[in-house]
């Protein structure tokens, strides 16, 4: 199994807390397809042996901004040189604001299945706040207008927005519940170096990050969403069952993933490499038939950490047994010799008879730290 990723490197304004590569400017996007185009051909021989590709999501910036004839053609060069299961899932991030019923029917006659779609709030002033480009009513029109061609539909929320009471927090939450989205993608609010957010929490025209209030928020979302149904399967991620991210599985359990676009990260199980993030010098280097990437050769204790990384944050957590069996002795006895402290804690829970280790309900907010905490250095 796996998977490839198409980023999408275009928004229509600059949102006040993302750090992700993109640009408002869009008068290269016709270069941009072609070097998309080009750089999949460039990749054709990526995986290491014959596989199917399962999973196909379109990220970014924005991918709703490129027109349905602009996706097929991404997706016939993608068929054209690597083995796609009938059955794979093609996701395609949305934003609100770009959908309309041609859309969303066109999306479905060129075979995307999923669709995640970038809500963030339901409350306009947090939207305005976040300088979205969608206001309250869009965001309601987009998720009914979808449903009528779509069962598989996820949508994004942002939890731990300063002076957010617990009420506004389930009022966001119900509204998910009532219009029977069966996948809901949850992330805390985080100030990233030059960002607007950072500059206005810097010159006090915002207040300062809660963490109290989102680890609240957050252990909230774990309760309401258990309520009704959906399993936490990844720390931000919760879906009814058969509507699990494929994506996101893959990408948590280790699978290898190729990713084609500017600032595109790929993994091939002991190497990750990344594009260069700069969409003019993407471009320049694609149409000289070279890649512009960057490649890291990842080390037995890196891909220990990277197991032990991703594990907490999921429902399957750790396999001791399987650390026994790829790392060997010495990263068996490091886990469970520094595990020790956080299952006293109860952060971590050990299950002795399934040999894994995952963190509690308590542990879930904390689980990058106590991950960080368990790496071999």
């Amino acid at each position: 199994m796996a998977g490839i990723y198409i980023h999408i490197p275009y928004c229509k304004q600059a949102c006040s807390y993302c750090d992700f590569h993109f640009s408002t400017k869009r008068n290269n996007l016709q270069q941009m397809l072609n070097s998309i185009l080009k750089e999949i051909e460039l990749r054709k021989n990526f995986f290491r042996e014959p596989t199917d590709i399962q999973t196909i999501y379109f990220g970014g910036g924005t991918p709703s901004l490129l027109t349905p004839w602009e996706i097929k053609q991404i997706l016939k060069q993608i068929q054209k040189y690597f083995s796609v299961n009938p059955n794979t899932e093609i996701t395609l991030e949305c934003n609100p604001d770009d959908i309309s019923e041609d859309f969303i029917k066109d999306l479905k006659k060129i075979n995307i299945n999923r669709l995640s779609i970038g809500i963030q709030s339901f409350e306009q002033e947090q939207l305005k706040q976040m300088n979205r480009a969608h206001n309250h009513n869009e965001a309601l029109e987009s998720i009914k207008i979808a449903k009528k061609y779509f069962q598989n539909i996820s949508v994004d929320l942002i939890y731990g927005i300063p002076n957010t009471k617990i009420e506004t927090w389930d009022k966001q939450l119900q509204t998910v519940f009532d219009l029977n989205i069966p996948h809901i993608s949850c992330y805390a609010l985080t100030v990233e170096p030059n960002t607007l957010l950072s500059y206005q929490i810097e010159k006090k025209k915002y207040p300062a990050l809660d963490e109290k209030l989102a680890q609240q928020q957050f252990e909230y979302l774990i309760k309401r969403t258990k309520e009704k149904g959906y399993i936490h399967y990844e720390l931000s991620n919760f879906g009814k069952k058969g509507f699990f991210s494929q994506n996101n599985t893959a990408y948590w359990q280790g699978k290898a993933y190729l990713g084609i676009g500017p600032a595109a990260h790929s993994f091939n199980i002991d190497q990750r490499s990344w594009n260069i993030a700069n969409n003019t010098k993407y471009i320049k280097s694609i149409s000289k038939d070279i890649l512009p990437e960057e490649t890291e050769i990842l080390s037995q204790k890196d891909q220990y950490n990277e197991y032990i990384m991703t594990g907490l944050r999921t429902q399957w957590g750790i396999n001791t047994e399987h650390v026994l069996e790829k790392f060997g002795v010495k990263f068996h006895e490091y886990l469970i010799k520094n595990s020790a402290y956080y299952i006293k804690k109860e952060l971590l829970i050990f299950n002795k008879d399934k040999k894994q280790i995952y963190c509690s309900l308590k542990g879930k907010f904390l689980s990058d730290g106590i991950s960080s905490d368990l790496f071999f250095v």
